[in-house]
């Protein structure tokens, strides 16, 4: 079986398909104002820190047990002869299906903003909060609420386009798709940075990046610098544990790491020199917002200001639809994989039924943005038991416990359990010496716990996210 089991077809395949992974909407509407809240240079300082100390080593772990068991996330701790750690596997597949039911359906209102720029551009500018809200399901003006039948459908159109990837394997369909969905991506950044830095007023913008505001700092900055990092990098979700266990043993697990790490960090340090710069130049430094909000709403001022803002417009929410789409392939591709290689079924009709499903969860979760008041349950220490609407709910439980949870139990296992040197093994297996062994060791057995515990805490004592 295990000489059965797919691989890639390039290292260039695996890198971008990593990155794809990784890369995702948190970089591009997120990020950008992280930065700006958080000192703007000072805030992108501690983020280059973080990445290389804390992100990638947690993530040269997951790919390590991924190559070292060749086995999909739940069967890989059990492979490696600890079935004890089962359970991170399982959280992990868990929090790769929440976020996907959810992830998806942005990807769907992604896609019907790639449309609206090309046929109806003045309409989005027209009202942007009544558009944005008349896609989810509500009218502003009427103060009614009506089945968003439209963005279900672009929902329907997203996950169909990912089914497809997934269906054509590893190598003919995940890794084909990324190496023409991640140059353009990246050809789509460059435009719109050469666009957003030649933008009359957008100096200030970049200074404003460039500077270290340290007195926008506190421990509070640190920890969504840290929680950033690793949702962007994708940690704690399954997905590099399945990627790294269709990696060769002759490939150089390190160095394909740090590309993967540097190729998402200079994605989000582009897109803050592409927001805030067009922001600054367009709306002023109050514009600069964060989240979905921000992306659908506050950005069509920036574009109606924009020369050529309709067509600059349509060119950034094509560039969050490739982000969004190679994250959700990454994200479905760890739940087959375990279902395929588990319960012994076939791919295809696997990854149907699996997208149908996630579809219609995802439908709950976009009704209960404005259409519908569904609610879930949620719990913290500041505010005690909540009823949040479900949107938020699916968010808080990912978000706020079980992606960290996941990546405690992952530093726990290789750090003190498999143990660091079963890591520095699996990356000598190429050839190359692994020189940093102590400093690994080191981090990955204290410093990136702690960091992740403070993530836990915060979380839970105040009720406030950091992602």
């Amino acid at each position: 079986m295990e000489n059965k089991r797919a691989q890639w077809g390039s290292k260039l395949g695996f890198i971008l398909a990593a990155a794809g992974s990784a890369i995702g909407l948190g970089n591009i509407w997120k990020f950008p104002g992280k930065a700006f809240e958080g000192g703007g240079g000072a805030f992108l300082l501690m983020y280059l820190l973080i990445v290389p100390l804390l992100g990638m080593p947690v993530m040269l772990s997951e790919l390590s047990v991924g190559r070292a068991s060749q086995s999909n996330v739940v069967d890989a701790f059990k492979k490696l002869g600890h079935k004890g750690y089962s359970w991170v596997g399982w959280m992990g597949w868990t929090v790769a299906f929440i976020i996907t039911c959810y992830y998806s359906h942005v990807g769907g209102w992604v896609l019907r903003y790639v449309a609206s720029y090309v046929v109806e551009p003045r309409r989005v500018y027209g009202d942007p909060l009544g558009y944005f809200y008349g896609m989810l399901g509500y009218d502003p003006a009427a103060d009614a609420t009506f089945m968003p039948w439209t963005v279900i459908l672009f929902a329907f159109l997203f996950l169909a386009i990912c089914a497809v990837v997934i269906i054509k394997g590893v190598e003919g369909g995940i890794e084909k798709f990324n190496k023409v969905g991640m140059p353009a991506l990246f050809v789509i950044l460059v435009i719109l940075f050469v666009r957003a830095a030649t933008l009359p007023g957008a100096g200030e913008g970049i200074r404003y990046m460039l500077s270290l505001d340290w007195g926008k700092v506190t421990p509070q900055t640190f920890l969504i610098a840290l929680s950033q990092a690793f949702y962007s990098l994708s940690l704690g979700m399954s997905i590099m544990v399945t990627y790294g266990s269709y990696l060769p043993k002759e490939e150089n697990i390190g160095k394909n790491t740090f590309l993967v790490c540097t190729m998402d960090t200079l994605v989000a340090v582009l897109a803050g020199f592409i927001v805030v710069p067009a922001v600054f130049a367009t709306l002023g430094p109050d514009g600069v917002g964060k989240g979905g909000g921000f992306a659908f709403v506050s950005l069509a001022g920036v574009f109606e200001h924009m020369p050529g803002g309709a067509f600059f417009g349509f060119l950034f929410y094509l560039l969050l639809l490739f982000a969004a789409l190679t994250s959700t392939v990454s994200l479905i591709e760890g739940i087959v994989a375990f279902l395929t290689e588990r319960k012994g079924w076939r791919r295809t009709p696997t990854t149907i039924v699996t997208c149908a499903i996630l579809f219609l969860i995802g439908c709950l979760y976009t009704c209960s943005q404005a259409a519908f008041p569904l609610k879930g349950v949620w719990f913290d220490f500041a505010n005690g038991v909540t009823f949040p609407p479900l949107c938020d709910a699916m968010e808080f439980l990912t978000d706020r416990i079980m992606i960290p949870l996941c990546a405690l139990g992952t530093c726990f296992f290789v750090g003190w359990v498999w143990k660091p040197e079963s890591v520095v093994a699996e990356v000598e297996r190429c050839g190359v010496k692994f020189r940093l062994v102590r400093t690994y060791s080191f981090l990955i057995r204290f410093v990136a716990p702690a960091a992740i515990v403070a993530i836990l805490l915060v979380s839970l004592l105040t009720g406030t996210t950091l992602s």
